[in-house]
């Protein structure tokens, strides 16, 4: 399997636990050390671990994820340990109000631990096309 695929499957993996909101897959596909950008959020998340505990309390306030959908997906290789992916994403969710549906576009940042690609970064931002 070429990098470009490997790197394919490890986001659509990531995206397939998200969309399940399947947490213990969803969270071991990032690094201990990934860092979180979201455009939700007042800060910045420096650790996988930071990022998990702000879920925990979403999921406190009704937070589930009920489905995602990836297009428009792009792998830029940077070298034989790093990658960049990204994708358009349309996102189902239940808020403890009910359920929304949001757009937006996401940048993850993957590198190679072994034979593994684990994200080391991740920016989600609004997609501006989204009506």
């Amino acid at each position: 399997m070429s990098t470009h695929d490997e790197v394919l499957k490890a986001a659509a993996d990531l995206v397939a636990a998200f969309s399940s909101h399947n947490t213990n897959a969803y969270f071991a596909a990032f690094d201990e050390n990934a860092s979180f950008v979201f455009h939700n959020l007042d800060r910045r998340l420096l650790s996988r671990g930071e990022y998990e505990a702000v879920w925990a309390e979403w999921e406190q306030d009704g937070f589930k994820v009920l489905g995602c959908q990836s297009s428009a997906q792009h792998v830029q290789i940077i070298s034989d340990n790093v990658a960049v992916f990204t994708h358009t994403v349309r996102t189902q969710l239940a808020d403890g109000d009910g359920s929304i549906e949001s757009g937006e576009r996401e940048t993850i940042v993957f590198h190679r631990v072994n034979d593994a690609w684990l994200g080391i970064h991740e920016h989600l931002s609004v997609d501006p096309t989204y009506a």
